[in-house]
């Protein structure tokens, strides 16, 4: 996986990246080396897309006007 040319991915790009990490790990072929990798990798891919989503989550507070407001929605 390259991490060296770490440009921002969309959160479909991540989840199509997870998949495939997923069905990676399913595989009966894939050693335990290659499934600790594969692992730490989902695992980063996760955390990564659960930043986007706080992100996008707060942008549309602030659009919907209750950047300051602590309501139960």
């Amino acid at each position: 996986m390259d991490n060296a040319n770490h440009t921002e991915k969309s959160i479909e790009q991540t989840f199509a990246e997870l998949d495939e990490i997923m069905e990676k790990l399913e595989s009966p072929g894939t050693s335990l080396e290659e499934s600790f990798v594969c692992y730490e990798v989902g695992m980063k891919l996760v955390k990564a897309c659960g930043e986007k989503i706080d992100k996008v989550e707060k942008q549309m507070i602030i659009l919907q006007g209750g950047g300051s407001e602590d309501g139960d929605a």
